[in-house]
């Protein structure tokens, strides 16, 4: 880091100390994670009320198996996703911004994948109950292959991108 204290990533285009960059990062990624929660808020309550409509005693045992995977995964991604408010919450005034925003980063990050297994699942489900096994199956792997596309192909394409627009512009 320079003498002055400002952080100067090149092509960044921003001239912040790492303190102001870890306090722009913590909220753009409480704000990202808000969208996740209500996401999985939604899903969750919709599995938690599956077992009280009349035709659960219905599923077979696949059905069921599949069913509890899913309602533990939607709790799991809950407690991920909320993980970095109670890491925030230990880290309190420490100083520790910048370990907390790593962390927290990680764990939503983590929350992704789980929350695109509980998607897939879920429609998996509603397939297999609704139509057969078959397009339970088709419809998980679509929507896997779907989500993973638009949630880590995208992305990486983008930052390959953006790195090689970079490298030109300094050549020049």
């Amino acid at each position: 880091m320079p003498p002055d204290g400002v952080d100067d990533r090149p092509g960044d285009g921003r001239s912040e100390t790492i303190e102001q960059r870890s306090d722009r990062n913590w909220n753009e990624l409480l704000q990202e994670l808000r969208v996740m929660q209500t996401g999985v808020q939604v899903l969750s309550g919709f599995l938690l009320t599956l077992p009280f409509q009349a035709a659960f005693a219905d599923l077979d045992h696949y059905q069921r198996t599949l069913y509890l995977v899913l309602v533990v995964l939607a709790v799991g991604t809950t407690g991920v996703l909320i993980a970095p408010v109670s890491v925030h919450r230990a880290l309190f005034q420490k100083g520790l911004k910048a370990p907390l925003v790593r962390t927290s980063n990680r764990l939503a990050r983590t929350a992704l994948v789980m929350l695109g297994l509980v998607v897939t699942g879920t429609a998996m489900l509603a397939f297999d109950v609704v139509l057969s096994r078959t397009a339970g199956v088709i419809v998980g792997v679509l929507a896997a292959t779907g989500l993973a596309l638009l949630w880590f192909v995208l992305p990486h394409r983008l930052t390959g991108r953006r790195g090689r627009e970079r490298r030109a512009a300094d050549a020049a």
